[in-house]
């Protein structure tokens, strides 16, 4: 009886491919979900803005202000005309005191979905992955859709075709730039897209803030450890709990616990009988996490984007938790390689190891003064955050002269 041999490399190629082919039907059958629910829930008629309304910024969330802020700030320096749309009825922008930029609260849900998918202008910046795959759609009367990344890592960690549809990325480093040009070779019919790395005008901010903060500042003589986990069964507090958080009280540290913030609306269970076991340690809730990682000599977490900020703007090292990612309903599943934000940690931090719990003093010590780990941050950051200090203008002189370019056309 002859065996059906299949080699390693078609094997993986077809792997690919019912991975790709199961999350198109699966995004199918949501899409359509979703269309019924918001062909339903309209209600009255959408606005649509009879003027081109030039470049549009739009985000989904006042979570992202801080991505947006330093742009429009460099637009409103420059006394350049831009909307910024959003879908937080208290983003801060909507605070802000602009002449020149102007923004707008277009409604929650898929109220302000309804108003982006009739949106009429020449180019439209946005954080939002999944255009014209859910119910956001690419909008006749938009010429161009300008994506910009809110971490620095590859964004393999997007949603299955988050990046599809878009016309431009504009990216913080080359591992972005080589993660996306992958994905456009392992899905032929996907546009190649325009890319320019820009920076990071969010990581930029950070930076000059803590600059600011950290002038002529004094080290304090105690060393403070900050516990910033995720949530779900992989983070660290469900995972090691009670044992992690004795093993630092035994250190001679001062230790602030910062739960995610999900984990204060579904893992009450986990989190209350902690809060009450180890009521004199500090528990930070703050909205703003500047303070607390500035403050912080070292971060002990889990598959954060915090250790972006923590490692490369504050230069710190960072202890983490190994962690089973199911990449199988994201990009990452097309690539038969580790993601790049695993691939990376070892080179600025040390795996966090139940056994080290005894000894958990000295491994905290040698993390804070290891030289290795200091040459890691700068390799990464070199590798994932280019013009740094650049970021805002870089993407304003983008946008002007692509929108140039658009009305010439």
């Amino acid at each position: 009886m002859a065996i059906l041999y299949i080699d390693p490399g078609t094997g993986s190629m077809l792997f690919s491919l019912f991975v790709g082919l199961a999350a198109t039907a699966a995004f199918a059958i949501r899409a359509l979900f979703l269309k019924i629910k918001l062909i339903a829930s309209r209600g009255t008629q959408v606005k649509i803005d009879k003027a081109n309304l030039g470049v549009v910024i739009y985000s989904d969330s006042k979570r992202y202000w801080n991505v947006f802020k330093p742009i429009c700030d460099e637009f409103e320096q420059r006394k350049r005309k831009i909307f910024y749309w959003t879908q937080s009825k208290d983003d801060p922008a909507l605070s802000e005191k602009y002449e020149y930029v102007k923004t707008a609260f277009i409604g929650e849900g898929n109220k302000g979905i309804a108003r982006m998918n009739f949106l009429n202008a020449d180019i439209c910046l946005a954080t939002t992955p999944e255009l014209d795959v859910l119910q956001w759609k690419r909008s006749k009367l938009c010429k161009y859709y300008v994506h910009i990344p809110h971490t620095v890592d590859d964004l393999s960690g997007y949603r299955m075709f988050g990046l599809d549809f878009y016309d431009a990325v504009l990216t913080t480093g080359r591992n972005q730039n080589d993660f996306i040009r992958k994905i456009e070779l392992l899905r032929p019919n996907t546009v190649k897209k325009e890319l320019c790395v820009v920076g990071s005008p969010n990581l930029d901010s950070m930076r000059n803030r803590a600059s600011e903060k950290n002038t002529g500042k004094k080290q304090n003589s105690k060393k403070t450890v900050l516990v910033a986990p995720s949530w779900g069964k992989s983070g660290i507090l469900s995972r090691y709990g009670e044992k992690l958080i004795s093993a630092l009280k035994a250190t001679s540290f001062n230790i602030i616990i910062r739960p995610h913030p999900q984990s204060v609306v579904s893992e009450q269970k986990i989190l209350k009988p902690l809060m009450e076991k180890f009521s004199d340690i500090e528990w930070n809730f703050d909205n703003d996490n500047f303070e607390i990682l500035n403050d912080a000599d070292i971060l002990i977490t889990d598959f954060s984007g915090i250790i972006f900020d923590f490692s490369l703007v504050f230069d710190k090292p960072l202890i983490y938790a190994n962690t089973n990612f199911d990449s199988g309903s994201y990009d990452a599943a097309w690539l038969q390689e580790k993601m790049w934000s695993l691939r990376i940690l070892p080179k600025i931090g040390l795996p966090l190891q139940q056994e080290d719990f005894k000894n958990l003093e000295t491994v905290i010590n040698n993390s804070i003064n290891s030289k290795t780990l200091a040459e890691g941050r700068e390799e990464i950051r070199a590798e994932c955050w280019d013009h740094i200090g650049e970021g805002a203008k870089r993407i304003a002189d983008y946008l002007i002269e692509k929108q140039k370019t658009l009305m010439e056309a």
